[in-house]
């Protein structure tokens, strides 16, 4: 499969929630999850090295529309319903569109 849309999320927790916010996001790898999809290619929770509370999401799809889809989706919208009781701050996204590299894991 080939990644044509992908983003970057950066979430900041409240403090001392980093670990449930980490938990919770590789949750969306779990069957029936958006993670598990067919159309995710890449799904990568990380967190900062500088702040146990600050986590990254990198999450590459076969097409923008194929996120959206799984994204509007019931066990999506669960997680992200959990996610905004964590969070001190709101959410920064960038979206891209891969041109080329690797991703294996």
């Amino acid at each position: 499969m080939i990644v044509n849309y992908g983003f970057n999320a950066t979430l900041t927790a409240k403090p001392g929630m980093g670990d449930r916010l980490v938990d919770l996001l590789l949750t969306g790898l779990n069957e029936g999850s958006p993670g598990a999809s067919e159309f995710c290619v890449v799904y990568l929770v990380s967190r900062s090295t500088s702040d146990s509370d600050v986590v990254h999401v990198t999450e590459g799809w076969t097409s923008e529309e194929d996120h959206h889809r799984i994204f509007a989706g019931e066990a999506a919208q669960a997680i992200l319903a959990q996610i905004d009781g964590l969070l001190a701050k709101e959410s920064q996204y960038t979206d891209y569109a891969p041109v080329r590299g690797k991703a294996a894991f």
